[in-house]
């Protein structure tokens, strides 16, 4: 394996068969432990089961976690699962190995550009970091326009033949090109906040989305949300935002506008402690929804979270 001047590496691997994904990813995972180096499989649960059982004994030397599940928000994967893995290691001089495959099949045409925005801010959170990262694409059912994005999002391309520098490199092009505007349906209940009712804000969005099919135990969760991210825009987006609750597509989505330009393209997923106060209103965003969906410019500021009815 090269690497190229840059410490940290970012792979796509697209595979045409169940059999090439299991040669080609239990390679690089018993290449990783044979190096002595630290190994995570982030993998979508019936393909995680494949490598389990390929790795055999091997296995048991690496970390296994579910994307399904911890990642089935595109926006926490790097904090809650990629980043909480490498910083475990991130005094040990040594490489740290990861495999990721958070673009799979049945992710919807919703989730999608959350995945490609994910993919493109891999290489800016680890950047200059002794990290690499492997993410498998099913080339035989995911369509040519995603292949193309991994080729844009990933500074190298790994194949039956070997690792190959992407010509088409450019994650800041994919981050622009799915920054676009959120556009609210005509149905959704709206409700504008400022400093002095915050607490309608939470109590407006917890009543619509538990009316909208949000279920009961699920409440706490976008109240605390809510009001983290609207703290936000009351510190940052001009003292007021305006909030957003509707129904579509089997989930509840709630959204909170405001007129602040949100610079920091990692804003959100980057590990903080979660007890410390402030800073973490899109980070609790992420972690708590199944999905979340950000749009800014120098005019505002849009971000939208997604819960399964």
């Amino acid at each position: 394996m090269t690497h190229g001047p840059s410490p940290f590496v970012h792979q796509a691997l697209p595979y045409r068969s169940d059999e090439e994904f299991v040669e080609q990813v239990v390679a690089f995972a018993r290449a990783g432990v044979a190096a002595r180096e630290p190994v995570l499989a982030a993998l979508p649960g019936p393909r995680l089961q494949q490598v389990n059982q390929a790795l055999g004994v091997t296995a048991r030397r690496i970390q296994m976690v579910d994307l399904t599940v911890a990642g089935r928000n595109p926006g926490w994967i790097i904090p809650g699962v990629l980043r909480m893995f490498a910083d475990a290691y991130a005094r040990d001089p040594g490489r740290v190995r990861i495999i990721s495959e958070a673009v799979w099949p049945a992710r919807s045409a919703m989730e999608y550009p959350a995945c490609v925005q994910h993919e493109a801010l891999v290489n800016m959170a680890f950047s200059g970091r002794r990290v690499t990262i492997l993410c498998p694409y099913d080339a035989s059912r995911l369509s040519p326009m995603i292949l193309a994005d991994a080729a844009t999002t990933h500074s190298a391309l790994l194949d039956t033949a070997g690792e190959r520098p992407s010509r088409a490199y450019a994650p800041d092009r994919i981050l622009r090109t799915y920054n676009q505007p959120l556009v609210v349906p005509p149905e959704a209940a709206v409700f504008d906040f400022n400093l002095g009712n915050v607490a309608g804000a939470r109590s407006f969005a917890s009543t619509h989305a538990l009316q909208a099919g949000l279920p009961q135990f699920r409440a706490g969760d976008l109240e605390l949300a809510i009001g983290e991210l609207a703290a936000n825009s009351i510190r940052h987006g001009g003292g007021h935002g305006t909030l957003g609750v509707w129904g579509a597509d089997g989930h509840v989505v709630c959204e909170i506008r405001d007129s602040g330009h949100l610079t920091d393209p990692l804003a959100g997923r980057r590990p903080v402690d979660l007890s410390v106060d402030g800073g973490r209103g899109l980070l609790l965003a992420n972690q708590l929804a199944d999905l979340v969906r950000l749009y800014t410019s120098p005019h505002g500021t849009v971000v939208r979270l997604h819960y399964k009815r």
